[in-house]
């Protein structure tokens, strides 16, 4: 079962893929475990008050969510309740040591999409966390996404055309990452900017003008520039595969 590691981390530096991950959860213990444990398949930031996690999922910026059900002060299925009802459409799996039918029920009535009781297995929790990724789009398998003849593979972080490289890194790889995920979503500038550079970065919000810029030329090399589109005034949107 889990192995407790005797630290307090907040946020992994991996990133496989640039999956972002929000953990609910107040035992301390558990969170470093499953961050450790996470570190190379996703970018995990944990919280451990209730109320911390309700104003953090309402982040559209994370693309999956664990929450646990037993929490201090704000109990995880009334934090569930309330994200759903703000219309946070993010798939929420949810940790608990609750195993009747009934209390499944209820969550799956206030809007969880998985159950993982505890005491779990690390590797159980990743492969439900594939699993909600793919159904809700974010993950094609465990390492590609597929757009058009591009093909971006997650765990070598490169793009390839064709058979042949295109040369995206760093913040350009991320971006179209996160564009892919997004296909035809529109997605606010400043949405992207708390995703790609985050809340407490000191670059300003024209940088996600410059980054789209130095992607659009990148697409229009293989002829697929007039993908990505931007809405005046609100965002930008990658059109559908």
């Amino acid at each position: 079962m889990i192995a407790f590691q005797l630290k307090r981390t907040v946020e992994s530096l991996g990133g496989f893929g640039m999956i972002k991950i929000l953990l609910i959860e107040d035992d301390e213990y558990l969170s470093a475990s499953i961050i450790e444990f996470l570190r190379n398949f996703a970018k995990v930031n944990a919280v451990f008050d209730g109320e911390e996690g309700v104003f953090k999922a309402e982040d559209a910026t994370y693309d999956v969510i664990i929450l646990d059900w037993m929490l201090p002060n704000l109990s995880g299925i009334k934090i569930l309740e309330k994200v759903r009802k703000k219309r946070v459409t993010t798939p929420i799996l949810m940790l608990t040591a609750k195993d009747g039918i009934e209390d499944k029920m209820k969550g799956f009535e206030f809007g969880a999409d998985d159950y993982l009781t505890k005491p779990f297995y690390l590797e159980e929790l990743l492969m439900q966390l594939k699993n909600l990724l793919k159904h809700s789009g974010r993950l094609l398998d465990d390492h590609s996404l597929v757009y058009k003849n591009l093909i971006v593979d997650l765990s070598q972080q490169i793009v390839t055309y064709d058979g042949e490289f295109l040369d995206l890194q760093g913040k350009e790889l991320e971006l179209f990452i996160y564009l892919l995920q997004n296909q035809g979503t529109i997605l606010p500038k400043e949405q992207i900017f708390d995703r790609i550079w985050g809340f407490e970065s000191e670059t300003i919000l024209t940088v996600v003008e410059v980054y789209m810029s130095k992607l659009r030329k990148k697409l229009k090399t293989i002829g697929m520039d007039k993908e990505l589109q931007t809405i005046r005034n609100v965002g930008y949107l990658l059109r559908k595969n």
